[in-house]
């Protein structure tokens, strides 16, 4: 390219690498620090935040914009060039409303808080987090304060994460939602004696554990030549470049389902970042994902609709019981295949069925619009947490542990997330379909443990492009319509109907 565009992408390199240093601080915070570094690291974050932001907001950095897009004037405003300067002029136009120092503040804050949420959760003790959620969620109303919203302040924080997108849309397609889901989980109860899921409810070996499942997604497509996986208290994906591309997991050791699911929840994150072409990975900021809902897709659909098919463990079962000879070796295939699909009510989102995973969602997205807003106090939490729970589930968490402080979200300042789950879950069950119309033949080759057909078509459609398109304009682009919730819903109605006939 030219010297301007040329010279913006070298600043902006420079400011990726700065980023890059923060993520990595980020994933040592959660896996490997001494318990005893929580102030330092929040300084060293704290700083690099500063440096970081003061470096994108620059007069400098809208100087090096308005040449690079003059030098570029008429390219293809789908080329890697235009797209670039379109969501580097957004980016800076939302950054600059942030001041520095707040956001310095809002980097050491989030950093200490980790710490205090984990040992919370440890010693089941809500009230040894509630000052720091206080704070939380006060610098998230700053947040959206300064950047601006047209209806609710929710909106400011939710577009941080899903581009376009409003608190009042996705309410909409929750409502649109909830009445089909409610309704078949209504059914599925009434034949709940029809699946029984102990077969996953033994004692299992962790380092055997940890053995498949890196065997199951090296299969997939992670790459561990520029990928590694670890643990922490919450599972997670921290991504430097598409070269180091790092996922976690927890085991328990008389439960299947959390360390296995969540390895396969967390590859599918980690193979769209390792996914991104080599051009639009030179080229920060393109090289993220287009949202959070279409990366959660991406997870969602390796976890779940590939992870928990008939097809998938037709090929996996046979070496999942011979890791397990003595649990599994006298459980056929349809009754294991059956209980990883159990519906039931259960406590803890990350090892919900699919059928109520998105209920899970709907919680939360109410308690943090009530949060936001100040119609709920951080104080009473628990107690409307248990109070919808019970609600949605009709049962009550017996400890906050596996209720109000089991998610790290609201520890990180990761406020407006939460419903990018549940979108993602219904981009997945829509971008599948549409994998499925391109090539049938996908279903055939997973039960023959060969992914490369849907992981290609992934990367063909979605991985490649990064962050060159918004969520919406890539979903229309693939097929041909906007975000659509009753294809998940038709595949739940489905998949379910046919374990639990009905």
């Amino acid at each position: 390219m030219g010297k301007a565009f040329d010279a913006l992408t070298a600043h902006l390199r420079e400011i990726d690498h700065l980023n890059a240093a923060l993520e990595l601080l980020g994933w040592d915070h959660q896996v490997m620090m001494p318990p005893e570094a929580d102030e330092a690291r929040a300084a060293q974050t704290e700083t690099l935040s500063r440096l970081s932001h003061e470096k994108f907001t620059s007069e400098h950095t809208l100087r090096l914009i308005d040449a690079a897009e003059a030098e570029i004037s008429g390219a293809d405003p789908d080329s890697d060039q235009a797209r670039l300067i379109a969501v580097v002029r957004e980016d800076y136009a939302e950054q600059t409303r942030l001041p520095t120092e707040f956001v310095a503040e809002v980097a050491r804050v989030t950093a200490m808080a980790h710490g205090v949420w984990a040992a919370a959760r440890e010693a089941n003790d809500f009230s040894r987090f509630a000052p720091t959620l206080t704070r939380q969620f006060e610098l998230a109303r700053k947040t959206a304060d300064y950047l601006g919203y047209p209806d609710r302040p929710y909106d400011a924080l939710l577009n941080q994460f899903e581009r376009g997108m409003t608190s009042r849309q996705v309410q909409a397609i929750f409502d649109e939602h909830k009445a089909g889901l409610v309704k078949l989980i209504a059914a599925i109860s009434e034949r709940a004696d029809q699946v029984d899921d102990s077969p996953v409810h033994q004692a299992f070996d962790i380092e055997a554990q940890h053995q498949f499942g890196v065997k199951v997604i090296s299969a997939f497509g992670f790459d561990f030549k520029r990928g590694r996986q670890d643990v922490s208290v919450h599972p997670f994906t921290q991504s430097t470049s598409k070269w180091d591309v790092r996922i976690t997991t927890r085991f328990s050791p008389d439960f299947l389902n959390p360390a296995l699911f969540g390895t396969l929840h967390e590859a599918g994150h980690a193979m769209y970042e390792q996914g991104l072409s080599d051009a639009v990975a030179a080229l920060p900021p393109l090289d993220n994902g287009a949202s959070l809902g279409v990366h959660e897709s991406q997870s969602r659909m390796w976890e779940n609709i590939v992870g928990r098919s008939h097809g998938f463990w037709a090929w996996a079962y046979p070496q999942l019981q011979a890791a397990f000879p003595t649990q599994l070796g006298g459980v056929d295939l349809e009754r294991f295949y059956r209980a990883v699909n159990k519906v039931t009510p259960s406590y803890v989102r990350v090892e919900a069925d699919e059928a109520t995973y998105n209920l899970h969602i709907m919680l939360r997205f109410e308690l943090e619009m009530a949060l936001l807003d100040g119609s709920l106090a951080v104080a009473d939490l628990p107690r409307a947490w248990n109070e919808r729970f019970e609600a949605y589930f009709g049962i009550v968490p017996p400890t906050d542990a596996l209720g109000v402080l089991q998610d790290v979200h609201w520890s990180s300042g990761l406020i407006g997330y939460f419903p990018t789950y549940a979108l993602g879950n219904m981009l997945a069950a829509q971008y599948y379909r549409k994998a499925l119309a391109d090539r049938p033949q996908i279903p055939a080759d997973i039960a023959n443990g060969k992914f490369d057909t849907l992981l290609g078509w992934l990367r063909e459609n979605i991985h490649q492009h990064g962050r060159k398109f918004t969520a919406d304009e890539l979903t229309r682009r693939i097929t041909g319509e906007g975000i659509q919730q009753r294809y998940y819903l038709e595949y739940l109605q489905a998949k379910y109907g046919a374990i639990y006939g009905i």
